[in-house]
């Protein structure tokens, strides 16, 4: 959909309704394209098994909990 900024304020509706079809609004002002509002991505529903990191360090020998709390540690202890 291609949208002006007049058709932003008077014309929500519409390309809010051409958002939920999944569909790009292009943005022009005085004739020229100024952006592109894209549809939000929807959530999936996976599990956190099928995440990239889990196996990545299939080697490691610490438990999951202590690489975990690795990884959430503050910087407390960088200085």
């Amino acid at each position: 959909m291609n949208a002006s900024i007049v058709d932003l304020r008077y014309k929500m509706s519409e390309v809010l309704d051409a958002l939920a079809r999944r569909e790009r609004v292009t943005i022009f002002y005085h004739g020229k394209v100024k952006g592109v509002i894209v549809p939000a991505e929807e959530r999936s529903n996976s599990k956190a098994s099928k995440h990239p990191f889990f196996g990545m360090a299939s080697g490691e020998k610490k438990a999951v909990e202590q690489v975990m709390e690795e990884l959430r540690e503050g910087r407390g202890r960088d200085i």
